[in-house]
């Protein structure tokens, strides 16, 4: 035995690690799993260790301060070797992981895979679609440049709308009345430490609930799932026909792996990284912010809707959405598996695509912008015509409760009109004037330095 295998066996003798690993690569499988369908589970664990790895990488440069993100992210594009190939493998690998997990689901969904005794393992995965989608919106945030800025505030305002909680949580989610240092912090834990470790348990928990319950069977037509006799059926039929997944299934998950890995050196090698595009500033308010690629049917809908859905829309639906996904094998835990005897999953399935497809194409086109309205219209107030500090003023007349400017979603076809706060700012810019120079110059610069240390500045100060 050479030195490897000696040292291999002195680890294997105090980790007791060998056989565990042994006996989850020779489960049984039933062989008419070994294929291409079953292949995107694996790639979507591939694509994590791939956004685990080059984000490890990007965290020892990025600076996560409202003043040094966006340059650090250009010193990543500019100045640090392959820099910037490593944003874009990170950046594309964050929608190919989506984009490949909502195929896993739709696949599980039509293969019946969510009914008896696999309805743990669905609902594990609803939570890491959600999760996946948690860390594609904070990593969106954390390139801090325009879009990102106003995105996040569109974020803030839909959180705005919850009944009696709103304001909590969007103090919550800010770490403060506005969008600035503290916020990018926050969004750093939450992307770097919080959802990865969650991701990571859930994966673990899936595949532990994977290897122990048995890859789901190709679902045939007419073999119905009854929870009396499913395992015993299972059993027999993996003893019958079935094939250790080492090595009799598992090329087919490396291949497909592999051809992801170089989908996304291939679109990082072309396309590039994405953004940064402008610093984030505040007092740009006549601004049109999209979302990636994942969101922006939602930037459709919101489009089209009429402002008295969208409350509606934004609260209710998630979680009847969320709620139904959930409840789902409870609801159809036996029967019927195969897509072929299941026209009505079928038809859900095409109708949802063709909805959330429509919606992404005509987010692009759309001619909405958000209209931002940061203050009521009540009068202005008296401290307004005599205070010489306009954060100040503005920090005291802003109303209880009200953290950020509550956007209205619905379809523009002009740039919104200069809103209350810029005429409050520049009444509260005009009253300081003396005879030493430009003060709104001065003041400008005071509050622009304010925002890039997480001051507490006033949003809708204008230069």
């Amino acid at each position: 035995m050479g030195v490897i295998g000696q040292i291999g066996q002195w680890f294997d003798r105090r980790l007791q690690l060998a056989a565990p690993i042994r006996e989850a690569a020779e489960h049984p499988v039933p062989r008419n799993t070994a294929s291409w369908f079953y292949v995107f589970g694996s790639a979507a664990l591939t694509v994590f260790l791939l956004q685990l790895v080059t984000g490890i990488l990007l965290a020892l440069i990025y600076v996560p301060s409202a003043s040094e993100a966006w340059s650090s992210l250009q010193a990543l594009n500019h100045d640090v070797t392959l820099g910037w190939f490593i944003r874009a493998m990170h950046g594309w690998g964050s929608n190919f992981m989506v984009a490949v997990v909502l195929i896993h689901m739709v696949q599980v969904f039509l293969f019946g895979a969510h009914k008896f005794p696999r309805e743990l393992t669905w609902i594990v995965g609803v939570f890491l679609l959600l999760m996946t989608l948690g860390m594609a919106f904070t990593g969106q945030v954390l390139r801090f440049d325009q879009d990102a800025y106003w995105g996040l505030g569109i974020g803030a305002s839909i959180a705005s709308r919850v009944p009696i909680a709103g304001p909590i949580i969007v103090k919550l989610m800010l770490g403060g009345p506005i969008i600035a240092g503290a916020t990018l912090s926050r969004f750093f834990a939450l992307h770097v430490f919080v959802i990865p470790g969650m991701l990571i348990g859930f994966v673990c928990l899936h595949l532990l609930m994977v290897l122990k319950l048995g890859i789901n069977e190709w679902p045939m037509p007419g073999r119905l799932v009854k929870k009396a006799t499913y395992t015993a059926e299972y059993h027999e039929l993996t003893k019958k026909d079935g094939a250790p997944f080492v090595p009799y299934a598992v090329w087919k998950d490396l291949f497909f792996a592999a051809f992801i890995l170089l989908a996304v050196a291939a679109c990082a090698l072309y396309f590039g990284p994405f953004g940064p595009t402008g610093r984030p500033d505040p007092t740009i308010i006549q601004t049109a912010p999209k979302p990636d690629y994942f969101f922006l049917w939602l930037y459709g809908l919101l489009s089209y809707l009429p402002p008295s859905m969208e409350t509606p829309a934004l609260l209710i639906g998630p979680v009847v959405v969320i709620a139904f996904l959930v409840l789902l094998p409870f609801l159809s835990g036996e029967g019927e598996k195969s897509w072929r005897r299941r026209p009505i999953a079928v038809l859900t399935v095409l109708l949802i695509v063709i909805i959330l497809g429509t919606l992404t194409h005509l987010a692009g086109y759309t001619p909405w912008s958000p209209h931002m309205n940061a203050w009521s219209g009540d009068p202005v107030p008296e401290q307004f015509s005599t205070r010489q500090d306009c954060s100040r003023a503005a920090r005291s007349a802003r109303l209880p409760g009200q953290a950020m400017p509550q956007l209205s979603f619905s379809r523009r076809l002009r740039r919104p009109k200069r809103t209350r706060a810029r005429q409050r700012c520049r009444a509260a810019h005009a009253r300081s004037t003396n005879s030493t120079g430009d003060p709104r110059r001065r003041q400008h610069a005071r509050l622009r330095k304010e925002f890039e240390s997480g001051g507490d500045d006033c949003l809708g100060c204008v230069s």
